[in-house]
């Protein structure tokens, strides 16, 4: 079912450019607005590697710890994302075109660092920001059907909206009229450095192989493990 969803979804993407532009408008001012002038926090800046899609911010910023709900059943928390370079996707399985876009490019960018050790690797993750829907499960189904190594997880409204705000990104329940609902949320992706905080962003329209490009220098720019 699923599956069958997905594909029409990706069929149906005339307004992803519009959606998305306004979509990561709002996300990128709130990115900027919370990360932007950096801080006398003591915090290092952002490694200086020359980037096609990422957009570094001039200091790396830390984000409140988070506990989401993992597909796999098990906590996903900013620990569970130690040690890798991690994009940061929020959406929902029912979204008719930004979503299964950006899953789409993200999936295909993953290709890119596949030959990495796993204990280094880039990540993504893809947060569903509809909790009414989508279960933890569901969400999972959903991202792996882009790629195989897609991690994905939720968590009821309080604590989404924390890791939202954590991260500049902003999302809304818009009602349709159907009854029905859709989310408004940000388009672009959100880049957690090796220790879990703030580095960078990816704004639409995305380029695959400069993403992955990008994050493959990233990779490779330092051990995992330097603060």
């Amino acid at each position: 079912m699923i599956r069958a969803h997905v594909r029409g979804m990706v069929r149906h993407s005339t307004l992803y450019v519009l959606a998305a532009a306004v979509a990561a408008g709002l996300g990128f001012w709130a990115a900027q607005s919370r990360f932007g002038p950096p801080a006398a926090s003591g915090l290092p800046s952002a490694p200086a590697i020359a980037m096609r899609a990422v957009t570094l911010f001039p200091g790396t910023r830390a984000i409140a710890p988070f506990r989401l709900d993992g597909a796999d059943g098990k906590p996903l928390t900013s620990e569970s994302l130690r040690g890798h370079w991690t994009l940061v996707f929020l959406g929902f399985t029912h979204c008719p075109d930004v979503c299964p876009t950006t899953l789409q490019t993200l999936g295909m960018a993953e290709k890119s660092w596949a030959a990495l050790p796993a204990s280094t690797r880039p990540r993504v993750l893809f947060v569903s920001v509809d909790p009414e829907r989508d279960t933890p499960a569901k969400a999972g189904e959903y991202a792996r059907f882009f790629g195989k190594d897609i991690l994905a997880a939720t968590a009821d409204a309080t604590t989404l909206d924390a890791f939202a705000h954590g991260l500049g990104m902003v999302y809304m329940k818009v009602k349709t009229p159907d009854g029905g609902y859709t989310i408004d949320h940000s388009a672009a992706v959100s880049l957690l450095d090796p220790q879990g905080r703030m580095a960078g962003l990816i704004r639409p329209p995305f380029d695959a192989e400069a993403i992955g490009e990008d994050l493959l220098k990233l990779a490779r720019s330092a051990p995992t493990g330097s603060p």
